[in-house]
């Protein structure tokens, strides 16, 4: 048995696919299905259901999966551990990012992040929270960035920095001449809202108190904060955007920002690791890197 085998193993089990988990890790399909058929031998088993597609782990693979995301953790943190040693930070890092924080925030750190550490090779991908926490106990990510309090048991999130909620209105909307909005004075028929599965959703429902079977006037959901506000701005609507989207409203639709008063009209922006995690180093470079190159953070 093999670190090269029970990787190989994982990746299909992530997969769901001999084809793609090849292509995850740069081996020919012969070869990693060589591998894991070595595998099963030696352990006299068969680890991975061929006839289901996708393919899926049997019952005597999800026992030796678990073990084996146990054993490869264990191993990335004896090369983490020795390099920590040399006064290295080096390794990959697979950094998980909530679609309503990715495309306001990346951008300010990953330049400093990628100077600062050359040796860390930083893959990022964009996912609802529910997949995060799913990524992050199967071991597909390392780390996350989310709002605090939303990926639940068995999760450790370390809070960065706080970041507010504003109304964006149209000026259509009545709602429009104030110069700030009271949370109780939205009419529910006008929100708005991100779409299921995006965290900030939740937020904003249990902020509102809001039931989606309210009537509305015009009944919108979206993946994308960009795409309310452009809703917004053709119809008498209102939706909630966070502080970090501010600065990329045009400047002559900023007279549509309104400040919610009074209550939790905010939420706190957080990095998420598995409670067992390792590259422990790594993540507080990017900890660090992140606190000294957002002004948020240093608010």
């Amino acid at each position: 048995m093999t670190i090269i085998q029970l990787e190989y193993l994982l990746a299909v089990a992530n997969c769901g696919s001999f084809s793609l988990a090849a292509e995850h890790c740069f081996v020919t399909q012969p070869s990693l299905s060589m591998q894991v058929k070595s595998l099963e031998e030696e352990l006299g088993v068969v680890l991975l259901d061929r006839s289901k597609k996708p393919v899926i782990p049997t019952e005597a693979g999800e026992v030796v999966l678990a073990q084996a995301r146990e054993t490869i953790r264990a191993y990335n943190y004896i090369k983490e551990a020795v390099a920590e040693l040399r006064g290295e930070t080096s390794g990959k890092l697979r950094l998980g990012v909530i679609p309503t924080i990715a495309p306001y925030l990346l951008h300010k750190f990953i330049p400093a992040f990628v100077r600062d550490f050359p040796k860390v090779e930083l893959e990022i991908s964009e996912m609802i929270t529910s997949q995060i926490v799913e990524a992050l106990k199967k071991d597909r990510i390392d780390a996350a960035l989310v709002a605090s309090g939303t990926c639940g048991e068995g999760i450790l999130e370390q809070e960065l920095f706080n970041d507010r909620f504003h109304a964006y209105v149209s000026p259509e909307n009545p709602l429009y001449e104030r110069s700030n909005i009271r949370i109780e004075d939205i009419d529910l028929r006008d929100l708005v809202i991100l779409s299921p599965g995006n965290c900030m959703r939740d937020q904003i429902i249990e902020l509102c108190q809001a039931k989606r079977e309210t009537p509305s006037h015009f009944s919108f959901e979206s993946g994308s904060l960009d795409t309310l506000m452009r809703i917004v701005d053709c119809t008498q609507c209102l939706t909630i955007i966070p502080e970090m989207a501010l600065e990329y409203i045009p400047a002559d639709r900023r007279d549509r920002i309104k400040p919610l008063s009074k209550g939790a009209t905010s939420r706190k922006i957080a990095i998420a690791v598995r409670r067992t995690y390792v590259k422990s180093s790594i993540i507080r470079a990017l900890t660090d890197t992140i606190l000294a190159n957002v002004p948020a953070a240093k608010d």
